[in-house]
């Protein structure tokens, strides 16, 4: 008898389950209320606060992304007049070969076997202490459309990545999302895709979800993200310049779509990875939105990426606390700095 490629390791609890074992307060409840209806209010052109979306190119380890996270509460009081920051609480991670560390959904622990039971236990109980004890709602990417259902009641901002964004189950369950979900431009960098998938998401669609006939209305806080592209040499490509951003613009006004908007990834192939170079290009990016009134409204925010200790590192038997084992990040200095500099600028 052949063997089946798939085995069915044990079968996992429902996401109500998940909920009712680790819930809400209400007092996160409602914090998190207020938070969606201020970000909402970004994109709806309702406040002029200036998103931040910033955070470790993963979130490896419990201790040190909520050290990272208070650091970042007590900005957060310095600046909350002019910005909103989002921690990056990124426990899912997209390997373009397959291989690698695929964040803590996969692997509670970075140098141990992959457990998804640990797995989703572990990242709830992470983004709740971040609201419990930090004040603030964070964000997390869409990689895997159904696995969101263990998180959606704890986050304020979801992105799909340039490797999801053609996807789509990503844009029919981005549609019946009551949060902002941005879509970023595909690695090639095409801008119609982008576009296309943004338009599909604030739309409405019927589709099967985790086995239900389900409908959605439509999601009008879907939006762009440009994080660069790559060309056929594999050289990157990036798209924050002025240019682009007059592009962009441009482009969004030949479409009927909701709430233009647009979120500027200052590192992945914007950055080419030179992750020091996301304080120079967030710098440019303020004086293109500074310039002119019309990208003043379409740029939102920024998204970086950053953490306690700056660059990255092997996973291996000794791991420096608060650094990378990802992409490599800002450190926290250079974090702090930047962003007192924004809230100056915006």
């Amino acid at each position: 008898m052949k063997q089946m490629s798939m085995i069915l390791n044990r079968e996992l609890p429902l996401p109500a389950d998940l909920k009712g074992e680790y819930p809400l307060s209400q007092a996160v409840k409602d914090k998190k209320a207020q938070r969606d209806r201020e970000i909402r209010e970004v994109f709806e052109g309702k406040s002029e606060k200036f998103l931040v979306i910033i955070g470790p190119c993963s979130a490896d380890r419990e201790d040190a992304v909520l050290e990272y996270v208070h650091r970042l509460a007590k900005v957060n009081e310095r600046v909350k007049d002019k910005l909103l920051l989002i921690p990056r609480v990124y426990t899912n991670k997209p390997r373009t070969t397959g291989e690698g560390y695929k964040g803590m959904l996969h692997q509670p622990a970075p140098d141990k076997a992959p457990d998804l039971l640990g797995g989703i236990i572990a990242i709830r109980r992470m983004h709740i202490r971040v609201m419990e004890e930090c004040g603030l709602t964070a964000a997390d990417e869409m990689l895997y459309p159904e696995n969101r259902s263990y998180l959606d009641d704890v986050l304020s901002y979801e992105a799909v990545g340039a490797r999801s964004v053609e996807n789509q189950q990503h844009r029919l369950t981005a549609s019946g999302m009551d949060i902002p979900v941005g879509m970023k431009n595909p690695t090639s960098g095409d801008l119609s895709v982008m576009l296309n998938s943004i338009q599909a998401a604030q739309s409405g669609h019927s589709f099967i979800y985790r086995g239900n006939d389900a409908a959605t209305t439509g999601n009008p806080l879907a939006h762009a993200i440009l994080r660069g592209g790559v060309d056929k040499y594999g050289t990157c490509v990036p798209n924050y310049h002025y240019e682009d951003l007059m592009r962009l613009w441009e482009l969004y006004a030949s479409r009927e779509l909701q709430n233009p908007a647009v979120i500027i990834d200052a590192n992945h192939s914007n950055s080419n990875k030179k992750y020091k170079e996301q304080v120079r290009i967030v710098s440019e990016v303020l004086h293109s939105r500074n310039y002119d009134q019309g990208l003043k409204k379409l740029i939102k925010g920024v998204m970086i990426e950053s953490y306690l200790k700056e660059g990255s590192q092997p996973i291996g038997e000794s791991l420096t606390y608060g650094q990378s084992i990802t992409d490599p990040c800002l450190g926290w200095e250079d974090t702090e700095r930047l962003l007192l500099s924004i809230a100056e600028r915006v």
